[in-house]
């Protein structure tokens, strides 16, 4: 039988890989197992309980109807950042500003606490992205600044999985890791070492609901991939949808319309964290023209068109 790798022992056997590291980082992706293995069992109770379905009664600041699972997830997580100590600032796609710790803390995250959360109430495969940037401002609060970095000065990123099996996926620049939750011991195992994805996939993943609305460019690349009888997969739920794509190679597109040129996904919660994900499996990342992790944002909560999965297929797509 061979030997079981625990995250825990993972993270501290790579702590080796950043020069003068003094165990910050270990201790906040720590963190995020910790809350990853809450959010896992309120999400398989939530055909249970009815306390934890349904909508909030909320709207966040992008406008879309907060769930239950939603607020309770937000909380969790920044309660979680809170108390380790490595954190002094979060950016969440369900507050409408950064949310500050008083501490010292070198680190600031984003996150998006969970998303495809429309489909909890359905049991559908719902998720948590999040992205961990160094602190660049000197002064007692974080500001804008540490948030409005571009993806390329991420040092860690990754996406919780709640599906079939809970999944933690993961780069600190350094390839990209997957750790399946063995819900018997209550820990996540080493199950995906060195993540690839294929240059070339079979799978096309967009809202086809939006067709009419594309551009021709998309509209012509979608009916190429129907011609090609390749596989038409879109749940709805982004960290599904990139997780699959990510192991059996494939794309998924949103792009941006008339009515919403720069598309519906957000920069720092979502296209940045998986951009550095899929070119560190070897994939690709673009708003179209530009490699998302070049993208400097302006706002905390823009939004950009994405394309990413398999290098060749978001070539494909993207060619003018």
């Amino acid at each position: 039988m061979s030997e079981i790798k625990t995250l825990s022992e993972f993270i501290v056997e790579r702590q080796g890989e950043f020069p003068g590291a003094t165990g910050d980082l270990s201790q906040l992706l720590t963190a995020f197992r910790l809350a990853a293995k809450i959010v896992s069992r309120e999400a398989n109770k939530a055909g249970l309980l009815a306390d934890i379905l349904g909508a909030a009664g909320n709207e966040n600041v992008q406008g879309e109807q907060q769930q239950k699972l939603d607020v309770y997830a937000n909380d969790l997580f920044i309660r979680m950042m809170r108390t380790q100590g490595a954190v002094c600032a979060v950016a969440s796609e369900e507050n409408d500003d950064i949310v500050h710790f008083d501490n010292g803390g070198k680190y600031v995250v984003t996150m998006d606490p969970l998303d495809g959360s429309s489909n909890i109430d359905v049991n559908v495969s719902i998720g948590t992205i999040f992205s961990i940037y160094p602190r660049v401002s000197t002064g007692p609060k974080a500001t804008l600044e540490d948030f409005l970095q571009p993806g390329s000065k991420q040092i860690a990123a990754g996406y919780i999985v709640y599906g079939s099996s809970t999944m933690l996926v993961y780069s600190t620049g350094h390839g990209v890791n997957g750790f399946t939750l063995d819900s018997s011991i209550g820990t996540f195992c080493l199950s995906h070492p060195q993540m690839t994805t294929p240059a070339e996939g079979t799978i096309y993943s967009v809202n086809e609901g939006n067709y009419l609305d594309f551009s021709d460019g998309v509209r012509s690349y979608i009916d190429d991939c129907k011609k090609k009888r390749m596989s038409a997969r879109y749940i709805g739920s982004l960290v599904a949808d990139f997780h699959r794509n990510l192991l059996k190679g494939g794309i998924y597109m949103y792009p941006g319309t008339a009515k919403a040129p720069n598309g519906k996904l957000r920069l720092l919660y979502e296209a940045n964290p998986l951009a550095m994900l899929v070119e560190q499996a070897g994939g690709t990342a673009t708003d179209g023209t530009r490699r998302i992790l070049d993208l400097k944002p302006t706002e905390l909560h823009q939004r950009c068109p994405l394309y990413i999965g398999s290098k060749n297929m978001v070539a494909a797509a993207t060619k003018s």
